[in-house]
């Protein structure tokens, strides 16, 4: 095999260590990914080796039959949530899983994070859905997960966490710490008692922005 992905494979190998000092996961949890081509082929970190041990060689180049392409590590065991959003998701180029505390916290209640601040509408879309609960790892749980998505760049995946998407890896990086702060802000808020959401017609403006920046998907 040739290394015809050693930029892309650096960048999400970076990526993952990046999420790990951001508190975002622990040891080998969670799990970052990039779109190298339209025919499936993606680069994703692997299975079972802590971020802050992980180079650039142990992430994994498959195709969309997780079939490897580069690297000799076993790929994520999320890889199908990953090949889900891209299949459905022409716009994304890279998808980061997170198990971060807050974002957990809220997927283990099972509630939405509706509308509260306005970064959230116009980088994520709106409302953060949570998917029905589905084994990890399986196809039912990317299928479930896509379908919490749809054209928003984040859900929360029920008693698990949370992913977010972006057409670049430091983008999908920037919605999964915004969903955790403002996963952390809602929880806050339940606590003392009252949420109060954006007005409807803020939320509306707010959204046509983030249609603008995600290409109207």
């Amino acid at each position: 095999m040739t290394d015809s992905y050693t930029e892309e494979r650096a960048a999400v190998a970076a990526t993952a260590r990046e999420m790990d000092r951001l508190g975002l996961v622990s040891g080998s949890s969670g799990n970052v990914s990039m779109r190298l081509s339209e025919d499936g082929l993606m680069a994703i970190t692997p299975m079972g080796v802590p971020y802050t041990e992980l180079a650039e060689s142990d992430v994994v180049v498959v195709d969309e039959d997780l079939e490897p392409v580069e690297g000799d590590l076993a790929p994520s065991s999320e890889s199908l949530l990953h090949l889900g959003i891209y299949s459905r998701r022409p716009d994304a180029g890279a998808v980061i899983h997170t198990h971060s505390v807050f974002s957990s916290v809220s997927a283990v209640t099972g509630r939405p994070i509706p509308p509260i601040v306005d970064e959230m509408v116009v980088y994520v879309g709106g409302e953060i859905r949570v998917s029905e609960y589905a084994f990890p790892g399986s196809a039912d749980l990317a299928e479930k997960v896509c379908e919490a998505l749809q054209d928003r760049s984040a859900a929360l995946i029920r008693n698990h966490g949370s992913v977010g998407v972006g057409r670049t890896l430091k983008e999908a990086l920037r919605v999964c710490s915004l969903i955790e702060r403002v996963a952390k802000i809602h929880t806050y808020a339940l606590m003392i008692g009252d949420v109060g959401e954006l007005p409807v017609d803020v939320v509306e403006r707010e959204q046509a922005i983030y249609k603008m920046r995600t290409g109207g998907v």
